[in-house]
């Protein structure tokens, strides 16, 4: 089957267009709501026909469990459609949707501790008959049509038309209150937590780990209101809003995992964080801080160096460079040191392989990944669930773009549950590692304020 690509006589603005099916079963926004040269489009995907997931190391297809695993049925699908893009536009007919960070201990085989609290699939990917692509450098929309579902024009037609109908959204004031939340470690606990992995550090266990606290927020508050807030507060390049039937995903990611595109790949890991000022001198000095902070810069080159080698694994000999060091990005509550790792995939290898070799991220892991998962296990409370698991898109024609699922809230049950961490060194101080967490979590924390 050949997707049909039309590109629109009209513009309106993705987060406009979404409005009208933030409810519709599964349908899945990835928003570029921070618009530079990571965040030029905009993509939507509606009327699912083929929804594959993973639950306790069961496949399911449509619901109905599989004899296969869930890799070999990610396989067979995207081969099966497999078809070329002609287009500028970054996919015309994929699969979106996410990898938990608990489906990724399985490639390195390691168990939890910890029992399930919430009920989501490990791993969740959706085939849509329709995307909406918002290309907001051209300011330029486009709708594909695979026919899955409907005939084709009549499916692109149909679809126009709603659109044509979509009215702007009134953006929410801005306000500084935050949510009140229940975090899954005492201060002190977690203080004690990170002083014993920086003690697995200094016997030569690891060299650098990710400590993450949980937080829990009570709360009736719609969650597209949440991630209207969010969008527009606190823009990011690699954001997203998923309306799966049993709980809703938040996302305002600022890290990008891996990006393909004919056969090149990009990885940003983040290392580093610093809170914004409250006058652009107090910006700059922190700004400065951050990029000459040799703690920050060996806690980056650490994970550098676990990323290269995990592509090393499927890249072509020589290929992996690093093209961006230490570079300071700036968000609306932080500034965040990141580079640039590129590389070419084995011409024989998928993008689904890339996936496997270097899931989970190193970034939110450590080094060595294997030795530092297993700490993490043993020393924070619960599991991570969703948080630091990759959401983004698996194109037909084999590329991929995938982000790193942080500044991320999981809805279900009027609760929201979000993970906050960050990377310790031999060098950390426990009372900046703590509060660089609460630093983190600020931007939902105030999407979640509610008035009583």
């Amino acid at each position: 089957m050949v997707t049909k690509v039309k590109k629109l006589d009209f513009y309106k603005r993705a987060e406009d267009i979404f409005e009208k099916y933030k409810d519709e079963s599964m349908a899945i926004f990835l928003d570029s709501s921070l618009e530079n040269a990571m965040g030029q489009y905009s993509i939507i995907g509606l009327k699912p026909y083929l929804i594959l997931k993973e639950c306790d190391g069961v496949f399911y297809e449509n619901d109905v469990p599989q004899e296969i695993t869930f890799e070999e049925g990610m396989r067979k699908y995207l081969k099966k459609q497999e078809e070329k893009n002609p287009t500028n536009l970054p996919l015309i007919a994929g699969a979106l949707g996410y990898f938990s960070y608990d489906y990724g201990r399985k490639f390195e085989q390691i168990s939890s501790r910890h029992p399930k609290k919430l009920s989501v699939p490990d791993a969740l990917f959706v085939f849509y008959d329709l995307l909406i692509i918002d290309d907001k450098v051209e300011k330029s929309l486009y709708i594909t049509a695979r026919g899955e579902t409907k005939n084709q024009d009549t499916a692109i037609a149909d679809l126009e038309q709603e659109m044509k109908e979509c009215l702007s959204y009134k953006r929410p004031e801005k306000q500084f209150s935050l949510a009140k939340f229940t975090p899954n470690f005492t201060k002190e606990d977690y203080k004690n937590a990170i002083d014993k992995m920086i003690s697995y550090i200094i016997e030569g266990d690891i060299y650098i780990a990710n400590m993450t606290q949980q937080l829990t927020i009570e709360s009736k508050k719609s969650p597209y209101d949440v991630y209207r807030y969010l969008r527009t507060h606190n823009p990011s390049p690699f954001g997203g809003f998923f309306q799966c039937d049993t709980f809703q995903v938040v996302c305002a990611s600022p890290e990008r995992f891996l990006k393909v595109k004919d056969r090149y790949i990009e990885t940003r890991p983040i290392k580093g964080t610093r809170k914004r000022g409250e006058t652009p001198e107090e910006d700059r000095l922190l700004k400065e801080e951050l990029k000459n902070s040799s703690k920050d810069r060996s806690e980056l080159l650490m994970i550098v160096d676990l990323e290269r080698n995990d592509l090393n694994h499927v890249c072509e000999a020589g290929s992996v460079k690093v093209t961006e060091h230490f570079a300071v990005e700036t968000y609306s509550t932080v500034f965040h040191l990141v580079t640039t790792i590129i590389g070419k995939l084995k011409e024989e290898l998928h993008s689904f392989d890339l996936i496997e070799a270097a899931f989970p991220g190193g970034s939110i892991t450590g080094a060595p990944k294997i030795r530092a998962m297993e700490i993490i296990d043993e020393l924070e409370h619960d599991r991570r669930n969703l948080y630091t698991g990759s959401m983004g898109y698996f194109s037909f024609d084999g590329n991929c773009d995938f982000n790193i699922i942080i500044r991320t809230a999981v809805h279900q049950d009027n609760q929201y549950h979000l993970g906050v961490g960050g990377g310790i060194t031999c060098e950390s101080d426990l009372e900046f590692e703590y509060e660089e967490t609460l630093q983190k979590a600020k931007a939902l924390l105030e999407a979640l304020w509610e008035e009583k």
